[in-house]
């Protein structure tokens, strides 16, 4: 057992529709947009990752950019496979190896993954030298990852806002006893953006703008206390087709995002909705969880608590609270066997 040891890594991944995040040896080691360049002659990946995601918006024909994972779940099989096994392998402690050593992994699934996703990302695995792979939901990982004993006998709601799906759960000993999941989270905000954008301004932006909109002056209500600076923000007018340059402010951008934010609002009070009273008792006590990137949208925390009636809370570092969950899940094998799926 001793020299198989020796020749078994464990590793913690959290496969994310935008970023895919690894973590070895306790430490945050890959962190990368989840995108792929492909060449579309010869159909080899020419880069992955963050390499792959300053080519989005800008190719020529030969060359594509894909995201493997749609709503939290994979869309291009080859392309996500060539992913997980590019980023495996630039992983610095494993490049010094001679070999692959056999992996012990534990990957992180949105809760409303089918069976037929979830084999699909088992095999993956297997592929890229998995030898034992086990799969954890994601609202588990993000508790586990902010610092919720989930195994007590004590009810706890998560909101964990990704990049393809916000996952909505209530936890409790170990399980998950309601949980809801949508699909609106980032993407669908860096759209409402590129929308925002084409009818308020007749400003055409690319996705990676819009992106960077939603970073800088992103909020979700539009009196907020210390708002952002107006951003200038450059695209292709679509009347004279010429590049123009328009400024922007984090109202506006909260009128953007509202319908969506309140599709989440909703999900929320219908999964408050369906939780058993004693549960709803602690949560009243506890309050909200939120977790991942759409967390950190200014003044969403104030909106929620507003809708709920309940204290909100942004997890620490919001976008590895999964992944931490996943590799605590990893470390601790033993004590959280009964909440991974094999």
């Amino acid at each position: 057992m001793g020299f198989f040891d020796f020749m078994t890594e464990d590793i913690a991944i959290d496969l994310g529709t935008a970023n895919t995040l690894i973590i070895h040896n306790d430490k945050v080691v890959i962190d990368s947009p989840s995108i792929v360049a492909r060449d579309r002659i010869s159909g080899k990946i020419i880069a992955v990752g963050k390499e792959a995601n300053m080519m989005q918006g800008k190719t020529h024909e030969n060359i594509k950019t894909i995201r493997p994972l749609k709503d939290g779940v994979i869309a291009d099989f080859d392309a996500s496979e060539q992913m997980i096994k590019m980023l495996i392998r630039s992983i610095p402690a494993l490049q010094k190896r001679l070999f692959t050593p056999a992996l012990r992994m534990v990957i992180c699934i949105p809760s409303g993954i089918t069976e037929v996703e979830m084999r699909a990302v088992k095999e993956s695995a297997e592929r890229v030298n998995g030898k034992e792979v086990y799969l954890i939901h994601e609202p588990m990982a993000a508790s586990i990852g902010i610092g919720i004993d989930i195994m007590q006998p004590k009810g706890n709601m998560i909101v964990d806002i990704g990049g393809g799906t916000t996952e909505i759960a209530v936890i409790a000993l170990g399980g998950i006893v309601c949980d809801k999941s949508v699909k609106i989270a980032g993407d669908v905000f860096t759209n409402d953006i590129i929308y925002y954008m084409r009818t308020q301004h007749n400003l055409f932006v690319g996705e990676t703008t819009a992106e960077k909109i939603k970073i800088e002056i992103g909020a979700a209500i539009e009196d907020l206390d210390s708002p952002p600076e107006d951003m200038s923000v450059q695209g292709r007018d679509l009347l004279t087709g010429k590049p123009k340059q328009v400024e922007v402010s984090s109202r506006e951008i909260a009128k953007a995002l509202d319908k969506s934010i309140q599709r989440i609002e909703d999900a929320i009070m219908e999964t408050l909705s369906q939780t058993p009273p004693e549960l709803a008792a602690d949560i009243y006590n506890t309050g909200i969880y939120l977790a991942g990137g759409g967390s950190m949208l200014r003044g969403l925390d104030k909106r929620i608590s507003q809708k709920t009636d309940l204290p909100v809370f942004i997890a620490e570092d919001p976008l590895r609270a999964v992944v931490r969950g996943t590799g605590m899940a990893l470390k601790n094998l033993n004590k959280y066997r009964s909440i991974l799926i094999k």
